[in-house]
């Protein structure tokens, strides 16, 4: 997520700590780094200079407390200070107990139903009973998606294919899921801040439904324009909450989430990805620790939760002992599968997320599909002892799998590899191994 700006700030950090002394020449030279990176990652010039320059103060005027380092701490300023300045963390504000209406709002093609199926899929997991209303009558094939989408979370939708007024059909979604849902999620047309009859419509199916959360979807992609656009939905029906959708690959995503921020609507959730699963609760402090290569293990087990990740408290613990089987291996790549990909289990371990790069986890990922034939092609004692492995069995499984002996014996030495740090559970040689796994060496 957001590769050149995590890469940018990270590698400011890195110079920093490896600087001799910090003088004030090194804090400005940091503060310019850092500046470089938010511009490019289209963060608003003037939110960069106003952040930059309470870097730069704090950092030389403030003292370090015991036990801590001056460079250690100037990290420390700028966490906090890019954390404040992603504005609040916290859920939506719903009760259980009662019925709680939610209008989603955005321009068309910002990902407004997707979000929609997304965000009945993470409310469902809370505990929730979720109703969707397909009221956006105005794009083709708008219904139909939102019926696909429910189908696949487990979501009932509400739809009327012959009905064209969506302030009717948004009403009557509403009174049919009365009864039986405590969440009714309206998605509405995608329109535009000049389109004035659709900004007309929505008002009142807002003031029809009386929803008690308006959300706005933004597509991170358009950076720091998203302040515009938030700002003229807010003017039209207050905006309760922001969720930022395309993450995954978006350069300007710094600068659509700080623009976000900037309204004074708190940002809810972030897409991250095409799964109905790549969804995500914001927390500025835990986001930022991820920016800056710190980590977030809560975040890595929250992901599990959603992605519903089966967590086998004996397998782990005999793993951890450096017990570990062809078979455990093969269990914790389908467990990655869950996840979408190893970048997103990586960039939430404190001390590895920042020390490795993309192509090395995109690699790591590339052996894995090679990996997991050979595992299926071992016998059950094969699998259990792996280190029965002769050059004949070897030979015998790369034939089996479709692939050579050198990827037999690439793998054989990989699991050895991991069952020592298993054992040791020691980051530093963690890493190294990601990047030997990447490499293919």
């Amino acid at each position: 997520m957001l590769d050149s700006l995590k890469e940018g700030l990270q590698n400011a950090i890195s110079k920093l700590l490896r600087s001799s002394s910090v003088d004030e020449q090194a804090v400005k030279e940091f503060v310019r780094d850092l500046q470089r990176t938010l511009i490019q990652a289209d963060v608003n010039v003037r939110l960069v200079l106003d952040l930059t320059e309470r870097v730069q103060k704090r950092a030389l005027e403030e003292r370090p407390p015991g036990g801590i380092t001056r460079k250690d701490q100037i990290v420390t300023i700028l966490y906090e200070e890019l954390s404040g300045l992603l504005g609040k963390a916290g859920p939506p504000p719903l009760d259980k107990n009662k019925l709680n209406v939610i209008v989603m709002l955005g321009i068309q093609g910002s990902g407004k139903t997707t979000t929609s199926g997304k965000l009945a899929r993470f409310l469902t997991k809370q505990g929730f009973k979720v109703g969707l209303v397909a009221a956006d009558t105005f794009r083709p094939g708008a219904v139909t998606q939102l019926k696909t989408l429910g189908a696949t979370v487990g979501v009932e939708v509400y739809s009327d294919e012959k009905e064209r007024d969506s302030i009717k059909i948004a009403r009557e979604g509403k009174r049919y899921f009365q009864q039986s849902k405590n969440v009714v999620i309206v998605d509405t047309a995608g329109r535009h801040k000049e389109e004035k009859g659709l900004l007309d419509e929505m008002k009142k199916i807002i003031s029809e439904v009386k929803p008690d959360l308006n959300i706005l979807v933004i597509d991170g992609t358009i950076g720091q324009q998203c302040y515009n656009q938030a700002l003229a939905f807010h003017q039209t029906a207050p905006v309760g909450g922001i969720i930022v959708t395309k993450l995954d690959g978006a350069a300007k995503g710094g600068g659509a989430l700080a623009a976000a921020a900037a309204t004074g609507a708190r940002i809810l959730y972030l897409g991250t990805g095409e799964r109905v699963d790549d969804l995500e609760e914001f927390s500025p402090t835990r986001f930022v620790g991820r920016l800056l290569g710190m980590g977030d293990i809560k975040g890595l087990l929250e992901a599990a939760q959603q992605a519903e990740i089966e967590v086998d408290q004996k397998r782990v613990q005999r793993m951890m002992s450096g017990k570990l089987t062809m078979d455990d291996l093969l269990f914790q790549f389908d467990q990655m599968k869950k996840f979408g990909s190893l970048r997103k289990i990586v960039e939430h371990l404190p001390g590895v997320s920042g020390n490795l790069k993309g192509e090395d986890l995109e690699k790591a990922e590339s052996r894995v599909k090679v990996y997991k034939p050979i595992i299926q092609s071992m016998t059950r004692d094969e699998k259990g002892n792996p280190e029965r492995l002769n050059a004949s069995r070897m030979k015998r499984i790369a034939a089996g799998s479709g692939t050579t002996e050198k990827d037999v014996r690439e793998l054989v030495t990989r699991y050895k590899q991991m069952k020592n740090l298993m054992k040791s559970g020691k980051t530093r040689e963690f890493r190294q191994f990601m990047r030997r796994m990447g490499g293919g060496q």
